[in-house]
């Protein structure tokens, strides 16, 4: 069965960097892509970056040229290395895999249980 655990969230002021990690315990038939997402307080789960099978990259325009997503397909771990941090960066960080589980017919959606990111002033 297959979980993700992430890792590296905290407390940074503004201008700050933090780095997440998301590891993948379990076994995959097939990865499509490894993301992340965030959760604002009073908002809704946004996506902030995606890594596909390919080795291509997406960003939210929000944090494009601070942020860097990166996978490792070898141990299904994915990071976030987040410069510049802002304040409107402040949120729960969610890992998300899609992909396929061995004998799975059809896609499938996994998910962290988050991690807070939180800038102060």
């Amino acid at each position: 069965q297959v979980q993700l655990v992430e890792s590296g969230g905290g407390l940074v002021q503004a201008g700050g960097s933090l780095r997440l990690s998301c590891a993948a315990s379990g076994t995959f038939a097939s990865i499509n892509a490894m993301t992340w997402y965030r959760q604002a307080p009073g908002k809704q789960r946004e996506l902030v970056a995606e890594f596909t099978s390919a080795g291509r990259t997406n960003y939210a325009d929000s944090v494009k040229g601070r942020f860097t997503i990166s996978g490792n397909n070898a141990n299904n771990t994915v990071y976030l290395q987040m410069n510049s941090l802002k304040l409107d960066d402040t949120a729960v960080y969610y890992c998300n895999f899609v992909g396929r589980e061995p004998r799975v017919v059809g896609v499938q959606y996994f998910w962290g249980q988050g991690t807070q990111v939180t800038v102060s002033s």
